[in-house]
């Protein structure tokens, strides 16, 4: 029985299409969890959120206020999703008052930030008071239920694959999705492991908030998703969504996803055009090749492709940074928004062999420094 997907409305004044955006962003590209009937953003409002994001049109339609919403929608939203992932974590007054009169619609509340509306008693008054949920993506479970490391993950004898990156916010969840359909759609069976709220929201199976883990759990976490997808599937594959970058001087994660998921191959995402890293303006950007250093000098992993976030590229420039990664580097890249993931697919045949049996479609080879 398929499932029913419950619909919502996003909120991400001033962000949607930029870096904090991205939970926004994420959701409107994919969801098996909520079908996304309009974002708040009053920047662009009565813009399509698919085109505004350089996708094809959607038809999801991007409001003013709530208001404006709901008078132009056909029916109350199921949820309302704060859709904005800030480095601060903090909500306004203005965003409290309106998460306030949502509840007061009926709308269950989805929160992905450290702020946990739970915790607060307007909020949690509000929700009795009108019948209605609140969930917390990135509370981490109760102690009894969180996992240190075991080393059970040696048990995992198929491909484990991270999706690593050289920066925050630079397309590694996007590529992880996108990947992970396009096995299963050649007959390859892929899950992802998701590490982030995003991709939670989305409607991961199995993963953790990373980030909001006391980091005596942190690493155990991860493994016990990556056991518990391997245990629970009949896998031929999982994709381990990173986070942030290895070498990122503000965050641990990606580390923890190394240690945790012990990936048999890394596919490192970059932002060619990015010079800063993202919220970090004085923070120069790593070259693809010292990230690549950085993961094999402190893991078994080896990196095995490039992914590229055409942010602030031209489709041109896309074309001649992938053709000047693949020369230089010897490695296959591709930029999956914009040419698909059949390099990707390549690369993992190519390192893992017995994938090839499992396809069911024709995968046509592509040399190096031809497109995807």
């Amino acid at each position: 029985m398929a499932l029913v997907k419950e619909t919502a409305l996003v909120y991400c004044e001033n962000q949607f299409g930029l870096v904090d955006g991205k939970t926004a962003a994420g959701l409107v590209r994919h969801s098996e969890t909520y079908t996304i009937v309009g974002i708040i953003d009053s920047s662009l409002a009565g813009k399509d959120a698919g085109e505004e994001l350089g996708d094809k049109k959607n038809n999801i339609p991007i409001f003013a206020n709530f208001a404006q919403a709901l008078n132009k929608l056909a029916e109350v939203p199921n949820c309302y999703i704060y859709g904005k992932a800030p480095l601060d974590a903090c909500i306004s007054s203005d965003e409290k008052l309106l998460i306030l009169e949502a509840m007061s619609k009926g709308m269950d509340i989805i929160n992905g930030l450290h702020q946990f509306f739970s915790d607060d008693r307007d909020f949690v008054d509000m929700a009795v008071k009108c019948g209605i949920q609140i969930k917390d993506i990135r509370k981490p479970p109760q102690l009894k239920d969180l996992h240190v490391f075991t080393g059970q993950i040696s048990k995992v004898d198929i491909p484990v694959i991270a999706v690593l990156g050289t920066d925050c916010a630079c397309g590694k969840m996007t590529t992880a999705v996108e990947l992970n359909k396009a096995l299963n759609g050649l007959g390859i069976k892929s899950v992802m492991v998701a590490t982030g709220q995003t991709s939670l929201m989305q409607g991961a199976k199995y993963g953790a908030a990373m980030d909001a883990l006391v980091s005596q759990f942190a690493i155990g976490e991860v493994e016990n998703a990556v056991v518990q997808a391997f245990e629970g599937e009949n896998l031929d594959v999982i994709l381990v969504e990173g986070q942030s970058a290895v070498s990122h001087p503000a965050f641990m994660s990606s580390i923890g996803i190394l240690k945790a998921s012990m990936p048999d191959g890394v596919i490192l995402q970059h932002p060619p055009a990015r010079k800063f890293r993202c919220d970090f303006p004085h923070l120069t950007m790593p070259t693809v090749e010292s990230e690549i250093q950085l993961i094999e000098a402190i893991s078994q992993s080896q990196v095995i492709a490039i992914a590229l976030s055409h942010e602030d590229l031209t489709d041109e420039a896309v074309r001649k940074t992938i053709k000047d990664y693949e020369n230089r580097l010897q490695l296959p890249t591709t930029d999956v928004l914009n040419y698909g993931c059949q390099k990707l697919v390549q690369a993992l045949c190519d390192r893992f062999p017995k994938l090839n049996q499992k396809i069911k479609k024709d995968l046509q080879p592509i040399p190096l420094l031809a497109m995807s």
